[in-house]
């Protein structure tokens, strides 16, 4: 698994990454994506379409 915090501060968002899925945010609100919606995700931010 690799954590990934948005801030830096420790109060923060974070990213999960395991195995086959990822997790984005924190307690009471988090998003869990599959590794092929990650990658969508991924690739969007990537071209600038987010």
């Amino acid at each position: 698994m690799k954590v990934v915090e948005l801030c830096g501060s420790g109060h923060c968002p974070v990213v999960k990454l395991d195995g086959d899925k990822v997790e984005i945010g924190e307690a009471g609100n988090l998003c869990v994506l599959t590794s092929e919606e990650w990658a969508v995700l991924k690739q969007k931010v990537l071209d600038g379409e987010l």
